[in-house]
């Protein structure tokens, strides 16, 4: 881990919140897996490589017209990069708004993503990577 590693991570985010998708995929490796979980989720799923990514996002856009990951603060713990994310939706028929905090741990080789998890706090993010909250 490096901060080359956290700089990767922003990056992506920041390539997500100004192209969509189809910009964060240049930092997807082709072995990523990411699962959703059951509390985050009413369809938990795992979603493996670019195609997983699209389909993923693909999920949220038949809902919602609009959709921001923002980030905390970035962080290294265990080999992985820690980031807090505020998740907002706005609903498609709805308008409403909808917020979600989480936090994913990235795991990166040769400078692309290859695992994100998601977890509902800080403290099991940073426990699952072996580090102390």
């Amino acid at each position: 881990m490096s901060a080359d590693d956290i700089d990767v991570v922003r990056a992506g985010f920041e390539a997500l919140g100004d192209g969509g998708v189809e910009a964060l995929l240049p930092f997807i490796h082709r072995e990523f897996q990411m699962t959703t979980p059951a509390e985050f989720s009413p369809e938990p799923d795992t979603y493996r490589g670019r195609e997983g990514i699209r389909r993923y996002f693909d999920s949220f856009y038949d809902a919602m017209d609009e959709i921001r990951f923002e980030p905390g603060e970035f962080r290294e713990a265990g080999g992985r990069v820690i980031v807090p994310v505020t998740l907002t939706a706005r609903g498609r028929t709805t308008g409403l708004e909808a917020r979600q905090e989480l936090v994913m741990a990235w795991t990166l080789r040769d400078g692309k993503a290859t695992r994100v998890e998601v977890f509902a706090t800080l403290d099991e993010a940073l426990a699952a990577a072996g580090e102390r909250p």
